[in-house]
């Protein structure tokens, strides 16, 4: 495909060529009048036709027009043949079969005729084939949001319909009940949140408030913050931080929130009891902050979806303490990390799982 879509190297200007054409046409068509004449003559008077002799002059300008526009058909006819093609190509691309291309054989205004086609029809091609993935990409956002929004939901009508209906048995049944439609709203509110979330990071008008921060300081305090829920669900924290400042401009809001979600999800789908790993360095290329634990080994299918939206592992794997969340996290992390001109990774070997951020060092300095 790539050959026949080639731009043309050489531009040779088709008027031109015609004309060459019309000038060997009006050449051949004399000469073979001339040949003609004398022919007629020699005949005429061997044969003694003076009719003949007096009549041919009316025939001389017919037979050069005849003579020329034969003449000049059979030079142009390459040209019409390309011209026909080009017509032919535009049919089968107008009747929707956009992975025809023009053949490319000339290399004058017809051959770029030609390889503009065939570029209108790839990029036709292209976003057809674009648009088709966003249709297909919206489907599944409302699949997706249908059917994670209804499992609270369904759970918070059912319980107001028990406490609507005096149907406890106590005050203790009485209490659960409201402590459990409070924790379903508030598992509603996150995805809800995290739709939000990532709806406006996909934006093509997100933008980042970036500020100078200390990043040592702002994982010391989510790990702080984080670490009472770990050991809560058999989870113990290993920091390996340093303590050393590292100055940087990120949008702390928003950078909070992707490494919350890399330690959420290491909580998720840790073994229990078990370990979490965070590892930040610093070097002159680059930062690097870097989740580790243990869990159950992913096959290669799931690591490629992994950071997919709305995809979400084999809920056996999630820990029982935990609400599963939208299948967003993985995502919305990565979004932010990209948006920082940096990457978000999964290094995976065994049952060992290691999430490393990087941020690029142009844009930040160590103290």
């Amino acid at each position: 495909m790539n050959e026949l879509i080639q731009k043309p190297k050489r531009k040779k200007r088709i008027q031109v060529n015609i004309l060459i054409r019309m000038v060997l046409s009006l050449i051949i068509a004399l000469a073979i009048n001339s040949l003609l004449v004398q022919l007629f003559k020699k005949i005429s008077n061997v044969m003694e036709w003076h009719w003949f002799r007096n009549f041919f002059p009316y025939l001389l300008t017919p037979l050069f027009m005849v003579t020329f526009i034969f003449t000049f058909l059979v030079l142009t006819r390459r040209i019409v043949r390309d011209l026909i093609t080009l017509e032919q190509g535009l049919q089968f691309i107008s009747e929707g079969n956009l992975h025809y291309r023009v053949p490319v054989v000339r290399q004058d205004e017809l051959g770029r005729v030609a390889h503009n086609i065939n570029r209108m029809t790839e990029r036709l091609e292209q976003q057809i084939v674009k648009e088709r993935e966003i249709e297909k990409s919206k489907m599944e956002l409302i699949t997706g949001i249908s059917h994670d929004l209804r499992t609270p939901l369904t759970s918070i009508i059912g319980y107001i319909e028990l406490l609507r209906t005096d149907s406890y048995q106590d005050k203790d049944e009485y209490t659960r009940f409201v402590q459990n439609t409070y924790n379903k709203a508030i598992h509603l509110k996150k995805l809800l949140d995290d739709l939000f979330e990532y709806t406006r990071l996909t934006s093509v008008d997100t933008h980042l408030n970036l500020r100078r921060i200390n990043l040592f300081q702002l994982l010391d305090q989510l790990l702080f913050e984080f670490e009472p829920i770990a050991q809560e669900n058999g989870v113990y924290i290993v920091k390996d931080i340093g303590d050393s400042s590292i100055i940087t401009s990120v949008d702390s809001d928003k950078m909070a929130r992707a490494i919350d979600n890399l330690l959420m999800n290491a909580l998720k789908y840790s073994l229990k009891p078990g370990g979490i790993c965070i590892r930040l360095q610093a070097t002159p290329e680059q930062i690097t902050i870097e989740v580790e634990n243990e869990g159950i080994p992913l096959t290669q299918d799931q690591k490629e979806k992994l950071f997919d939206r709305f995809y979400k592992v084999d809920h056996s794997r999630s820990s029982e303490g935990i609400q599963t969340g939208a299948g967003l996290g993985l995502s919305i992390a990565r979004n932010i990390v990209e948006l920082h001109q940096g990457t978000l990774t999964l290094n995976h070997t065994n049952n060992t799982f290691i999430f490393q951020l990087n941020l690029p060092t142009d844009r930040s300095s160590s103290s």
